[in-house]
C-alpha cells in the first residue's frame, strides 16, 4: 500500500553535482563563501535602512523585507549543501527533505511576489509621483508583504503535500543537491502525471502572473522616463530601474526555465546548475545590485561607517 511504501523510506540520498573528492571540497568552500557574503550583505542592507530615518519609505521597506527573505531563502539550502560536499554525507531524512522543500517553496514563491510588488512600487513612484505617498500607504505596504508570504504558504503547502503523497518504493536517490520539487517527483515510482500538471499549473501561473505585473509595470515606467524633459531625471530613473531589472531577469529567467514549461520534472539533471542561480546567486547579488547603483543607500552607508 501507499503507507507501506512510505515506511520503507527513512532517508533520501542527494546525488546532484557529482564530482571528484577535490572538487567536492572546492564546492563546499564556494557555497560557504557565497552564503557568508549573502548573510553579511543582506544584514548590512537591513541595518543601513533601519538606522537611517531618511530611508524609511515604501521602497526601502520592501528592500529590507527582501533582504530578510534572501537570508532565509539561502539558509534553507546553502549551509546544508556546503556541509554535505565537505563531509561527503549526502543523506537527508524523509521529514528533513519534506521540510526543506516546504521552506524552499515558501521563500522562492514569496520572492517572486516581492519582485512584483517592488515593480508596482516603482511604477507608482515614477508614473504617479504626486499620489505616491497616498497610494503606497504603510498599511498597503504591510498588506502586500503579508499577501506575498500568504501566497508562498499556499504554494508550498500544495507542492509539498502533493509530492510527499507519492510512493518511492525503496528508490532513495534524488538527482539534485537539495530536495527540489521536480527532482523528488522524478524519484518516485508512482504515476507522477498529476503532480507534474499541478506543478506546471500552480508554479506556471505564479511565475507568469508575477512576471506580467513586473514587465507591464516597467513598460509603463520606460515610457514615462523617455517622456521626462530633464536628462538628469531620466538618468536617475533609469539607474534605479536597471538595477531592479538585473535581479528580475536573472530570477524569472531561471525559474521560468525550471517550472513554467512542460516537462520540467522529466529531466532534473539539467536543473542542478541552473537552480544555483535562483537559490544561491540571486540572494547573494541582491544587496550589491540594490546598493551599488543606489546613491541614497551608498550615501547613508558612508555616513554610518564614519560614525
Amino acid at each position: 500500500s501507499k503507507m507501506e511504501n512510505h515506511t520503507r523510506i527513512s532517508e533520501f540520498i542527494l546525488v546532484g553535482l557529482k564530482s571528484q573528492p577535490g572538487s567536492q571540497i572546492l564546492l563546499s568552500v564556494l557555497f560557504s563563501t557565497m552564503y557568508i557574503v549573502t548573510v553579511v550583505g543582506n544584514l548590512c542592507m537591513i541595518l543601513v535602512i533601519r538606522r537611517d530615518s531618511t530611508l524609511h519609505t515604501p521602497m526601502y521597506f520592501f528592500l529590507e523585507n527582501l533582504s530578510t527573505l534572501d537570508i532565509c531563502y539561502s539558509s534553507v539550502i546553502t549551509p546544508r549543501a556546503a556541509l554535505a560536499f565537505l563531509l561527503g554525507r549526502r543523506s537527508i531524512s524523509y521529514n528533513g527533505c519534506a521540510s526543506q522543500m516546504f521552506f524552499f517553496s515558501l521563500f522562492g514563491t514569496t520572492e517572486a511576489f516581492f519582485l512584483a510588488v517592488m515593480a508596482y512600487d516603482r511604477f507608482t513612484a515614477i508614473c504617479n509621483p504626486l499620489l505616491y505617498q497616498v497610494i503606497m500607504s504603510r498599511r498597503l505596504c504591510v498588506l502586500m508583504v503579508m499577501g506575498s508570504y500568504l501566497s508562498g504558504c499556499i504554494n508550498c503547502t500544495i507542492q509539498t503535500g502533493f509530492t510527499f503523497s507519492l510512493s518511492f518504493c525503496g528508490h532513495r536517490e534524488i538527482n539534485h543537491f537539495f530536495c527540489e520539487v521536480a527532482a523528488v517527483i522524478h524519484a518516485s515510482c508512482s504515476d507522477t502525471l498529476v503532480n507534474e500538471l499541478v506543478m506546471l499549473a500552480v508554479c506556471g501561473s505564479i511565475i507568469v502572473g508575477t512576471a506580467l505585473v513586473v514587465f507591464i509595470s516597467y513598460g509603463y515606467i520606460i515610457i514615462t522616463i523617455v517622456q521626462m524633459p530633464s536628462a538628469e531625471s531620466r538618468h536617475k530613473a533609469f539607474s534605479t530601474c536597471s538595477s531592479h531589472m538585473m535581479t528580475i531577469c536573472l530570477f524569472f529567467g531561471t525559474v521560468f526555465f525550471m517550472y513554467a514549461q512542460p516537462g520540467a520534472a522529466s529531466s532534473p539533471s539539467r536543473s542542478n546548475t541552473i537552480s544555483i542561480f535562483y537559490t544561491i546567486v540571486v540572494p547573494m547579488l541582491n544587496p550589491f545590485i540594490y546598493t551599488l547603483r543606489n546613491r541614497e543607500v551608498k550615501g547613508s552607508l558612508k555616513k554610518q561607517l564614519k560614525r
